[in-house]
């Protein structure tokens, strides 16, 4: 019974989409939004470990399966997802954009938590391919100029992300000496494959793309700022994590590997910095949370990586629970910001409370469920060079969080009115969730008694009180536009190419004006995909 979770993960919130044709269901579907991932939470309570469940269909074999990183990961997602549901019923106005946004996100949420239980290539792609092409009608909802752009260009790289990891799922498949086409077997393979170098840097590639990896980023600063207030807490605490879980189902961790290993914590410490020191310059918050999981995603890959040099057993789960306190902590100050704006200053200190609770979280104050995050990494980056790396890289935390809690006073407006319960309670809920759950779970990868050591604390405290001197420092540095890379690229491109520059503005032009390009793109896609078996 446990295992009939694992499907309907995904099948709820594809019967709930399939519901929408009927134009009353439509109409209502906004306010059970909440609804569709309540099956993921079930799943990751009650079906981790349990047998694959495999469902044949002719000549497709689709294996649903949840592992305790994935699990992990799973039910911290749902439990956003199904906040930021209920956050959104009461953001969004009740008009007939609001019914197609909801449509959009019960496509981008069955892809979501897929990729958590997806338990073979297809399966996984297919779901992966969900999420990456069905949030375009997230990023685009508001149907602004600045929108329109940024999910142009999100949608340009999640084709991208999506050929590329296609390309390296085949090779994976293609390498496998068996029929079976099961995550399992065919990384089981990997080591002895002919074109092993070509596969992983395939799957680093694509992955790296959707979890921020720089320079593949620019997606995150772009699309954040553009889309509607609950969509931006699931874009940054969870569609990001669709990358972490690949990089965990998908490095080689049987085989080691040094060199790849030492690559990714390179990669991983430089993506860190980088977030920091543009987020840094942002005055938007929204665009500053972004690049705020630019650089804690960049951590993630950076202790995944040390722990794949070091053939550290342990890292997927610990990685994870590192990821999942990102999850909740981000999802909630995104979700603060709507709250804010709604507030006005009259309610500054009622808001901005939590928010300094969840700023210092994300440092890693002491005793705060960012504090267990940095401790279960502790294995993989408490050490040597790595260390000192980590611990410059909780101070530029601190820094950026402490610029994104500034600028949020000071975009509160006078007046305003008290937010209502709908988007009051969800807000709350994950403000709670970031500070207990992580204490609820900390001893699949820690011991407490550690934690509560003097020099652990102090480790802890003293890169965040750096963070802090240097904060009121920051005064008024030069703006770095959004999507940084990406302008002095844009503006060579435009200069050099002018008329395959005048196809991609045609192009930009025509999705402007065909809203269903994301969703045929996305079956094109899936198309790709079964192109596998």
């Amino acid at each position: 019974m446990s295992a009939d979770l694992l499907l309907a993960t995904m099948l709820v919130p594809l019967m709930m989409l399939a519901a929408c044709l009927s134009a009353e269901v439509r109409r209502r579907m906004p306010r059970l939004l909440w609804l569709a991932a309540l099956p993921g939470l079930a799943a990751a309570l009650f079906a981790v470990g349990e047998p694959p469940l495999v469902l044949d269909a002719d000549r497709l074999r689709f294996t649903l399966e949840l592992g305790r990183p994935a699990a992990l990961l799973l039910g911290v997602a749902a439990l956003l997802w199904s906040a930021a549901g209920a956050y959104a019923a009461a953001y969004l106005p009740r008009e007939p954009a609001t019914q197609r946004f909801a449509c959009w996100w019960l496509l981008t949420l069955a892809g979501s938590l897929g990729v958590f239980v997806a338990g073979d290539l297809v399966t996984f792609y297919l779901a992966f391919a969900m999420v990456s092409l069905a949030a375009y009608g997230l990023v685009i909802h508001d149907r602004t100029a600045r929108a329109w752009r940024a999910g142009s260009i999100y949608l340009l790289l999640a084709v991208l992300g999506e050929i590329v990891l296609l390309f390296g799922f085949a090779v994976l498949a293609v390498a496998s000496p068996s029929d079976s086409i099961a995550i399992a077997d065919v990384m089981a393979a990997l080591p002895a494959s002919p074109w092993y170098g070509a596969t992983i840097a395939l799957l680093i590639l694509g992955f790296g793309l959707k979890a921020g990896m720089v320079p593949l980023h620019v997606w995150l600063p772009l699309a954040h700022p553009a889309a509607p207030m609950p969509a931006s807490a699931v874009l940054s605490g969870v569609i990001v994590k669709a990358g972490i879980i690949g990089l965990i189902r998908f490095l080689p961790w049987e085989a080691g590997g040094p060199v790849l290993g030492e690559a990714l914590t390179v990669l991983g410490f430089v993506t860190a910095f980088y977030g920091v020191a543009i987020g840094v310059t942002q005055a938007n918050p929204k665009t500053v949370l972004a690049y705020s999981s630019v650089s804690q995603m960049g951590v993630v890959m950076a202790a995944l990586g040390a722990g794949l040099a070091a053939e550290h057993g342990g890292t997927p789960m610990d990685a994870a629970f590192y990821a999942s306190h990102h999850v909740l902590a981000k999802g909630a100050c995104f979700l603060a910001v709507g709250v804010a704006y709604a507030a006005g200053r009259r309610r500054m200190a009622a808001v901005m409370i939590p928010v300094l609770l969840l700023v210092l979280s994300l440092g890693g104050f002491p005793l705060t469920g960012g504090a267990l995050a940095k401790a279960a990494v502790k294995d993989q980056l408490g050490h040597g060079l790595l260390e000192t790396l980590s611990m410059v890289s909780a101070a530029g935390t601190t820094l950026l969080m402490l610029h994104f809690a500034r600028r949020l006073a000071a975009g509160m407006e006078e007046g305003g009115e008290c937010p209502g319960p709908g988007m009051l309670l969800p807000w709350l809920g994950m403000t709670a969730a970031a500070m207990a759950v992580p204490w609820l779970l900390f001893g699949e990868v820690g011991s407490f008694a550690d934690v509560f050591k003097a020099d652990a604390l102090w480790k802890a405290v003293w890169p965040m009180l750096i963070g802090a001197a240097l904060a009121p420092l920051l005064g008024r540095l030069p703006a770095v536009p959004e999507g940084d890379v990406l302008i002095p690229a844009e503006r060579g491109f435009h200069r050099a190419a002018g008329p395959l520059s005048r196809a991609a503005d045609g192009l930009e032009r025509m999705l402007n004006c065909w809203p269903q390009a994301g969703l045929a793109l996305l079956l094109l896609l899936l198309g790709f995909g079964l192109a596998l078996v």
